[in-house]
Order: structure tokens, then sequence, then C-alpha cells
């Protein structure tokens, strides 16, 4: 596997192809795909401050806050009302844990502005720097490091399935590999142009974003390919509908299907696991780790 310079980010160093990072989900959002939303209640704010504390202790190395729902067929959020939900939360975890690295998942710059004030260090765009034009010079200005998830998403080819979920049933490609790669380095040309080094990018296949089901699968199959673009790359397919559709199981209960596709990726060369459930997934990244990195 390619050596890649390592990432610093305040008193945490990243050495990629030692060990696997886990990064931890916590959704600001009363919609999310996964039955996790934490505005769901007057006490979320403290709810989501209990969820990241049980997150850190059990292992998590990064903590993803969203204010916006990214499953197939959401409705978008202003970037107001995102901010509102977004920033207490950063600003409870910042003010406890003053070390932890936490990432603002947003393609908005106003939002991704904020919330880098309010104690972020990453910027996880799902729409890798093409939705809005000013989000990489966000990023740069606070030398913040940026996930760029490749992204086919579109609302006509979504199909609702009970108990399932939402997936992608209309998307086509050329050729599966050779489009995602082409496509996110396309963005990686937009990141450098803004000014952000490469060592601070971080690519991700977009596991369920505009993608079949076999899509999904052979996306994780393959991802040494997109590991040899030479960056670090996260997986994220915690509770997709992908894995619901294989198993034939509701979110809920997708976590050995979550376990399989973290231990493959990580074969594969993940470096980065973006998941629900963090102290399973750890426990699954340090098995691998101990089979596969050592």
């Amino acid at each position: 596997m390619q050596a890649l310079p390592p990432l610093t980010i305040g008193a945490h160093t990243f050495t990629w192809g030692v060990r696997t990072y886990v990064m931890g989900i916590l959704n600001a959002t009363p919609d999310s795909f996964s039955g996790d939303g934490l505005i769901s209640g007057e006490a979320w704010i403290e709810q989501a401050l209990t969820q990241a504390r049980r997150f850190l202790a059990t292992g998590a190395d990064i903590l993803d806050i969203g204010g916006e729902s990214t499953r197939p067929g959401s409705q978008p959020v202003t970037a107001e009302e995102e901010m509102n939900r977004v920033l207490p939360v950063i600003r409870a975890i910042a003010a406890e844990f003053p070390e932890a690295v936490i990432s603002i998942d947003t393609y908005k710059a106003e939002v991704a502005e904020a919330a880098l004030q309010a104690g972020a260090r990453i910027v996880n765009d799902v729409w890798s720097l093409r939705a809005d034009p000013e989000l990489a010079s966000v990023a740069a200005k606070h030398h913040a490091p940026v996930i760029l998830m490749h992204n086919r998403s579109n609302p006509a080819s979504v199909e609702m399935r009970e108990n399932l979920g939402n997936a992608y049933i209309g998307a086509e490609y050329e050729n599966l590999i050779e489009d995602v790669k082409r496509e996110l380095m396309e963005s990686v040309a937009i990141a450098r142009r803004a000014g952000i080094p490469d060592e601070r990018i971080i690519l991700d296949p977009g596991i369920g974003f505009g993608k079949k089901v076999e899509h999904n699968l052979e996306l994780i199959r393959r991802l040494d390919e997109i590991r040899a673009l030479g960056f670090p790359v996260l997986l994220g397919p915690s509770r997709k509908s992908f894995i619901g559709y294989t198993l034939d199981l509701p979110p809920d209960r997708r976590l050995e299907g979550t376990a399989a596709a973290v231990a493959v990726g990580i074969t594969r060369g993940a470096d980065i696991v973006r998941v629900h459930d963090v102290e399973a997934i750890v426990r699954v990244a340090q098995m691998t780790d101990a089979i596969v990195r050592r």
C-alpha cells in the first residue's frame, strides 16, 4: 500500500496505513435515515454530548457532526437552520473535550466557517466542493483538512421500500471505478486551486450516494483502486440501504452487515471508517488491523 504523509490536527497525528481510524456519526437532525437523529426533544444538546462522551470513551478518533440529512429523497435545510442545529453541539463538545477532533458534515461555506470558528477541525463535504464555490477557500483559510465525497445523487432515481429505506436505482456509469476516480480528482483540483495541500485531502467514494446496490458492493471490493490515487480514503457504509437490500433488514438491524463492509474495506485500504455503532466497529477495526496491518 502506498505510504502517505501523516496528517496532524492539533495534538493528534493520523499516520495512514498503521491502523484504521474510526469516525463516529452525530446527527443533529430530526430525520436521519438510520433513526439516530438527535433533535427529538428539549434535551437534544445534552443527548449529543452524552453520545460524544460515549463515542470518545469507546475509541472514536473523530466526531462527525451534521445538521442536514443526506438520505436519498431528503429535503434541504437553510444555512441558518443547519447552524442552529450544529453549532450548539460543536461548542458543547469542544468545551468539554478541547482536543477532540470534530468534523463538520456540510456542503455550505457559511456553515463551515461558523463551525470551524466554534471548534470543528475538518470539513466533510458530501458534494466534494462542487455545491458551494466558496467552501474550498473557507477550508484553506482555516487550514482545515477536507473530506471529498463522490456524489451522483439524483432524487429522480430514488426508490423507497418499506423497512429498507431509500436507495438509488437509476444511477448509471460508463465505468464505475474510472468514473468515480476521475470525478474525485476533479474535486482534488478544486481543492488544490484554493490552496489546500494534498496532505490535507481525504477521499470518500460515496457509498450510497447515487449508486445502485451492486455499485456499492463493487466500490468496497475495489477500494484499493481509490486508495491508489495517493490520498487517504474514508469509507462510510454504516447502516446504509445497500446492506438493507442485500440482507433484507431495516436500518436498526444492519450492524453485522456494516461490520462486514468495514472489515473488507480495511483489507482494501480504508484509512477511516465512518459509523454509527462506534464501540462495535472499533473492535472490528482493531481485529482486522491485527490481521492485515501487522
